[in-house]
Parts: C-alpha cells; sequence; structure tokens
C-alpha cells in the first residue's frame, strides 16, 4: 500500500475523532447540526427534510426540533409555496445561538492550529469549505 492510499484510508477515522472533539456538549452539537442545516436549506426546510439531510429517522428529528422550539431557537411557520405544509424558521434567538457556536468554533480552531502557518492555516480552511460543500451535493445525489 503507498503512502498516499494508506492517507486515504486514514480520512473516515480522522473525522470519526474530529466529531467526537468539537467543543461542545452533545446537546450543543445536535442544536448546532439543526440550526446550520435549517440556515443552509436552499429551499424551505420542513422536519422530513431535516431528517433526511441529517440522516435519521423522523422521530429524531421531531424530538430534536422540539426540543429547539422549546428554547426559542426555531419556530414553525405556514410554507410560503405551499400553506397546507409547516416549514421550520430560524428565531432571532437562533441565529445569535448559531454565531455562538460559530464563534466557539472558530476559537478552537485557531487555537488548535495556532503552530500552523498562516499559509497552512488558510489552505486547511478552505478545502475543509470545500469539502463540506461537495459533500452535501453528494449527499444529495446519493438520496436522488
Amino acid at each position: 500500500m503507498s503512502g498516499e492510499e494508506h492517507l486515504l484510508d486514514q480520512i473516515g477515522p480522522a473525522l470519526s475523532r474530529l466529531r467526537r472533539r468539537t467543543p461542545a456538549s452533545g446537546r450543543d452539537l445536535s442544536r448546532n447540526l439543526v440550526l446550520n442545516v435549517v440556515a443552509d436549506a436552499p429551499d424551505e426546510m420542513t422536519v422530513g427534510g431535516l431528517a433526511a439531510e441529517m440522516g435519521v429517522a423522523q422521530p429524531v428529528a421531531s424530538r430534536t426540533v422540539a426540543a429547539c422550539i422549546a428554547d426559542g431557537l426555531l419556530r414553525r411557520a405556514a410554507s410560503q409555496a405551499d400553506g397546507r405544509r409547516t416549514v421550520l424558521e430560524l428565531t432571532e434567538r437562533g441565529e445569535g445561538e448559531r454565531a455562538r457556536f460559530a464563534a466557539e468554533q472558530r476559537a478552537a480552531f485557531e487555537d488548535i492550529t495556532a503552530e500552523w502557518s498562516p499559509e497552512d492555516r488558510a489552505r486547511f480552511a478552505r478545502l475543509l469549505v470545500r469539502y463540506t460543500t461537495d459533500a452535501g451535493v453528494w449527499s444529495r445525489r446519493q438520496r436522488g
């Protein structure tokens, strides 16, 4: 096995370790994920759409959404495209919580990469953002 193949085989475990070491409680991770999925949706987001995007069963998504609504982070609203459907929207508090999570994650990134050169830090950030964007496209194609 070549060095590059060995490196590529380490991607999955590395991503798993990265998720486990994210500086947040499990509850914060779930809320952050939900808030980002709703905010980043190109169209209206329903509970079913959220479940599909998160890769969880609808009851799991429903419980997470209910907790976010109870905490004032999300609200249910009538769809502008089809008034019979209920969609999810971030509240002002939800936007603030999302910004707080992003600031915490940036601070952790800066601490973790403090010994990196500015060029390496910027290159990694660009590639990580590109990877997650492309992973989203890939995921939507897989659900098809």
